[in-house]
């Protein structure tokens, strides 16, 4: 996608080769910077702190963490500690999980002169997957915007909810939930996202609002708390949201808040998509509720907000009053049956464990996350 004109993607491996290039997302949308990660320790910090987030992203940057590592050092004891410092870094996505797989079993029985090599060469075939995946998710997506288009009077836009960020900042490029609308109004097809905040890291607002602003997509942000309003009165003609694992049977866990827009939409009679790229399906679980790690992460997030004053000065205050204890959920589960569709790269998809099945049967036979 676009930053300022210039096409670009959230990862990169540098022109001199020894390092790789991230924009650090937390600095957005006030400043824009990039890192050099030259190190595993790099990597697992970048992910950690999410200075490069989102599924699919956090699984390109993992793979060249690998790569970074066998640089260091080719051996098996660094391999082996490489893949388990990477895997530490998020619990609830699975992209991280899968990434690290398809490294270790690219390299694993290569000799250890070859290993950084073909480390490299599968690190850049993950990224290059993800861009391709995602534009066939957006082609799919399109249809739908498409077909809702055609029902309205000309030059009416289309209203696309969304939740947090699953731009093409969480992913290699495109994004996931972005895709559609991206395709749509790369064709001309009035297109206007409604764009959830999404506390307590404003992703949507400082992420989602950022890069549809730079593509000059029509969109306004909101509070999170405003979705269903919107729906009662009329003015969502859809949601489309990502995901950070789907489960065999089609349970969607994905950043805290999304279940209660689920709700929202299915009481409003509001469509309710979910995009994803194949590595996020989980057939390893079946009832997220039950069996998918929720991460809980620090309470600063939640007491504390960062922003620009007036001066241009960047400052972080406190929100939350002193002492008050504070729980701060990384995620939630939406349950299949508030689902109206998965958007993958091979159509549009139930949210049933034989739609799944049968869109990915190579994943499903082998129970592969």
């Amino acid at each position: 996608m676009k930053v300022d004109g210039k096409p670009m993607r959230s990862i990169w491996v540098e022109p001199d080769g020894n390092a790789v290039g991230i924009i650090d997302q937390t600095k957005l949308p006030h400043r824009f910077e990039t890192l050099r990660l030259t190190s595993l320790a790099e990597a697992a910090h970048a992910i950690r702190s999410m200075q490069t987030r989102g599924a699919p992203l956090i699984g390109a940057t993992a793979a060249y963490g690998i790569a970074l590592a066998l640089r260091a050092d080719p051996s098996d004891t660094a391999l082996e500690q490489a893949y388990a410092t990477l895997l530490a870094t998020r619990p609830t996505a699975i992209n991280l999980r899968w990434a690290l797989d398809e490294m270790m079993a690219a390299v694993r029985n290569q000799p250890r002169e070859a290993r950084v090599a073909a480390a490299f060469r599968r690190a850049g075939e993950i990224a290059d997957e993800d861009v391709a995946i995602n534009a066939a998710i957006g082609r799919h997506g399109l249809a739908l915007i498409e077909a809702i288009a055609a029902t309205k009077p000309k030059g009416e836009r289309v209203n696309v909810l969304t939740h947090c960020n699953a731009g093409w900042l969480a992913t290699v490029d495109w994004g996931t939930a972005t895709a559609p609308i991206y395709m749509a109004h790369d064709k001309g097809i009035p297109v206007h996202v409604w764009v959830d905040e999404t506390r307590p890291r404003n992703q949507g607002a400082a992420l989602t609002a950022w890069e549809l602003g730079h593509h000059g997509v029509p969109h306004t942000v909101i509070p999170d708390n405003t979705g269903g309003h919107l729906m009662q009165h009329g003015r969502v003609d859809l949601a489309i949201v990502g995901t950070d694992r789907v489960t065999a049977q089609g349970d969607v866990c994905n950043k805290i808040g999304t279940y209660l827009k689920a709700l929202a939409a299915r009481d409003n009679d509001v469509p309710f998509y979910v995009a994803l790229p194949s590595p996020t399906i989980d057939f390893t679980v079946d009832d997220g509720v039950a069996e998918i790690p929720i991460e809980e992460r620090s309470a600063e997030e939640v007491t504390r907000m960062t922003g620009r004053t007036e001066d241009g000065r960047t400052e972080t205050i406190e929100v939350v009053a002193p002492g008050s204890p504070v729980a701060n959920y990384g995620f939630d589960v939406t349950p299949a049956r508030l689902v109206t569709g998965l958007i993958t790269e091979r159509g549009v998809l139930p949210a049933t464990r034989e739609g799944l099945a049968a869109a990915f049967p190579e994943r499903a036979s082998s129970g592969r996350g």
